[in-house]
């Protein structure tokens, strides 16, 4: 049967969520952890790809398991998992899902944040991007919302990658000053490219920063060239805060 596992983590030691052969992933350690209690390879399909350093509130992804190891375990799973695991991932629930739901492919929406803060703080420096450069937040929302809508964001993706299309459907991109020199970027697609938030957060610093008027802005979009946006925003002022499933795909 195809279970979901919806979980959060702390992508600072990680090099990045999917496993890959140079480096410790979220997936790597998560798999590890479902073998010691199942005692067998358990793959898991994630939502999406982090980089490394970015962190995640809300993640999800799929895995089969035979009914008889799942009764086994029960409502222990998660909390021996959470046993296992280190501080850094943590499991919130287990859902047995239709036998065509996927993790990645069947996600309506995701959310991204990305926080910023303009003074050192040792609580928010492993969390956020400082930057010592005002900003102009009302300029930056005012070029954000040349983001909204259904269009191609080649400029903000990174170069050869094997995607099929380039187009997404943004309905939010959105700059909120939160106080004490605090402000964070919510953004919402159906899919993200990949570095797409890094890009485009980097791109809206130089609007912020008086470097970019918010119809360059516009233009970057238009040109569909990844010379004519910005540099990537750094890994660690980014979290993945949402996934939207359909309701139906919960059995």
């Amino acid at each position: 049967m195809r279970f979901f596992i919806r979980f959060a983590y702390d992508g600072t030691a990680f090099h990045g969520s999917q496993r890959q052969p140079n480096g410790v992933t979220v997936q790597e350690t998560m798999e590890q952890a479902l073998a010691m209690i199942f005692r067998e390879e358990v793959p898991l399909t994630f939502a999406g790809r982090t980089d490394a350093g970015v962190h995640a509130r809300e993640m999800y992804a799929h895995m089969e398991i035979c009914d008889e190891m799942m009764r086994r375990e029960g409502e222990r799973l998660i909390f021996r998992l959470n046993g296992i695991l280190p501080d850094s991932i943590a499991i919130f629930n287990i859902y047995p899902v239709t036998d065509d739901a996927h993790a990645r492919f069947t996600a309506k929406r995701r959310t991204y944040e990305y926080h910023v803060i303009d003074h050192k703080d040792p609580f928010l420096l492993p969390y956020a991007t400082r930057l010592r450069t005002p900003l102009d937040y009302a300029a930056m929302n005012e070029a954000a919302q040349y983001l909204i809508g259904r269009q191609d964001f080649a400029s903000f993706c990174r170069t050869h990658t094997d995607v099929k299309t380039t187009i997404c459907d943004l309905t939010q991109a959105e700059w909120k000053e939160l106080g004490n020199g605090h402000a964070v970027f919510t953004i919402s697609a159906d899919r993200f490219l990949r570095n797409m938030v890094r890009a485009v957060v980097g791109t809206l610093f130089l609007v912020g920063q008086g470097k970019m008027t918010k119809e360059q802005f516009a233009e970057v979009i238009t040109k569909q060239n990844r010379c004519s946006a910005g540099d990537s925003a750094p890994a660690q002022g980014l979290y993945l805060t949402h996934i939207e499933y359909p309701e139906e795909i919960f059995v």
